[in-house]
């Protein structure tokens, strides 16, 4: 005899609640349309970035590191 399988939740990325994780969720892994818009703004407004050492503006151009 054949259970189906438990259905699996996992926490959701915006507001941490529990979102569930199946194709019947069509925000997955939000838990809602409204988690998956804020998620999508917050991309569009570039507030997942990746820290990056920029050079001072006052430089000359090319590689600072390999010029003494």
């Amino acid at each position: 005899m054949n259970s189906p399988a438990p259905q699996r939740t996992v926490p959701c990325p915006t507001c941490g609640g529990p979102s569930l994780y199946s194709p019947a969720n069509p925000f997955r892994p939000f838990c809602s349309k409204r988690c998956r818009q804020i998620d999508l703004g917050a991309w569009a407004n570039e507030d997942f970035r990746v820290p990056a050492e920029s050079p001072p503006e006052d430089t000359e151009y090319g590689d600072p590191k390999r010029f003494p």
